[in-house]
């Protein structure tokens, strides 16, 4: 079984679409994606509105999901979490206990450019543009992850 954790911010823009972009492309019943924020800002919300449009717009229903904190319990739940940029890497890092916790956290657009560490844009205070820019990078980062999973599993 593998477990993969998404994480921004908010837990309802970039990391819910990578979760359901995942999910959509993982062919293994051992895989379980989830996706958490580390900010408690919305907290048992549906992903944002836009998040929901442009996921659907590409065939994928994320309305199932709801946000959610990050916490220390993740490191243990998960194999492999992939922070959406270098702020939320940092943050989920600090929370490490040990060098094996550590070793679980990649930041997500590595899969496409490694060793770059870019991010993915928070698209919130943008428009719609942004969203479908965040969509494109995360299908292209997800479908990597998925190829290896798929091949492994």
């Amino acid at each position: 079984m593998t477990k993969i954790l998404m994480v921004c911010l908010g837990n309802i823009c970039r990391s819910p679409l990578a979760e359901g972009i995942l999910k959509s492309k993982v062919f293994s019943f051992k895989t379980i994606v989830d996706s958490a924020g580390t900010g408690a800002y919305h907290v048992g919300k549906l992903p944002d509105e836009r998040s929901i449009a442009v996921a659907k717009i590409n065939g994928i229903d994320i309305t199932d999901q709801k946000a959610r904190k990050f916490s220390v319990q993740d490191f243990d739940n998960f194999d492999l979490i992939y922070a959406m940029d270098t702020q939320n890497y940092r943050d989920i890092i600090a929370l490490s206990r040990n060098d094996v916790d550590k070793a679980k956290v990649y930041l997500i657009l590595n899969e496409v450019l490694p060793g770059e560490d870019l991010d993915v844009p928070d698209p919130y205070y943008g428009g719609d543009y942004g969203f479908r820019n965040v969509y494109k990078m995360l299908d292209e980062a997800c479908s990597i992850i998925a190829e290896k999973i798929n091949k492994n599993g």
